[in-house]
């Protein structure tokens, strides 16, 4: 998606400039953390071309950069290249590589020429499954024989256990926008409140499936935070480091359970091309 593309509710959103301080509050932080030791889990030892397609404000490629990648970065919003740019400069022995404005649908690198790719947004927000099936095809195309894909989806059940935990159920417009999530997994919010926008929101089989539609097999599929997530002690429970662990460990012991994985908001399926 360009600027141009995106619909106006999610440009709204994201216009906000509250993502790039996401993963650094709350349950963020257990993404953060679980994403980062599901990378590193799978990312051979060297030194790597990566690819963050839909890399927003640039935390996990500036993270990605910082340990010696060759990290090019590509968002569908402005507001995040500049943002993602400006993370770079300030850690200058080490920047990406690039980072500028790009359709995870139709991007411009060559065929063959990274070693992984992380997609680790892209499929929130494109809500028909042909757009889904066209990022993960861009990102196998992009991909070296063997090179890996990291995507993310949303888990169908976010926003009802979110609504359990914040007190959002009260809100008869947002028990509306759970329904339709959990009956068809589109996302939608009509209302002016402060909910998340247009995003589709997957059931774990489905994100398995196009993955594997896309011509990868598919190596793990995974929980990202487990239960840890729903603490209402959270944030004081991080700053403690064995409770920290206590929380990253929950989150390893079941992120492969099936009847388990719909707990977590978010989902990785790690692919890899085949060579």
């Amino acid at each position: 998606m360009t600027r141009e593309s995106l619909p106006p509710e999610i440009v709204t959103y994201y216009a906000r400039a509250t993502e790039a301080a996401r993963l650094f509050e709350g349950a963020g932080r257990l993404e953060l953390a679980r994403t980062q030791e599901i990378v590193l889990r799978h990312l051979p030892p060297g030194r790597h071309v990566v690819l963050d397609a839909g890399g927003g404000p640039g935390t996990y490629a500036c993270w990605l950069a910082g340990l010696g990648h060759e990290v090019h970065l590509v968002d569908a919003s402005a507001l995040h290249v500049d943002q993602a740019r400006a993370a770079s400069a300030r850690q200058p022995a080490r920047p990406l590589a690039s980072a500028r404005v790009g359709d995870a649908r139709r991007l411009d690198h060559p065929d063959a020429s990274v070693q992984a790719v992380l997609l680790l947004g892209p499929l929130y927000h494109l809500t028909e499954e042909r757009e889904r099936l066209a990022a993960l095809a861009e990102a196998r195309r992009v991909l070296e024989p063997g090179g890996l894909l990291f995507a993310a989806a949303i888990s169908r059940f976010a926003s009802l256990l979110d609504g359990v935990l914040h007190g959002m159920l009260r809100d008869p417009a947002y028990v509306a926008i759970v329904e339709r999530d959990l009956a068809d997994g589109q996302h939608r919010n009509p209302t002016a409140e402060d909910y998340f926008t247009t995003s589709y929101f997957h059931l774990p089989h489905e994100l398995t499936a196009e993955v594997e539609r896309a011509g990868f097999t598919v190596l793990e599929l995974l929980a990202v935070e487990g239960p840890g997530w729903v603490m209402p002690d959270l944030e004081s429970r991080w700053r403690d480091a064995r409770e920290r662990e206590r929380l990253l460990w929950t989150a390893r012991v079941v992120e492969r359970e099936p009847t388990l994985l719909g707990l977590s908001p978010h989902l990785i399926a790690v692919g890899r091309r085949p060579r």
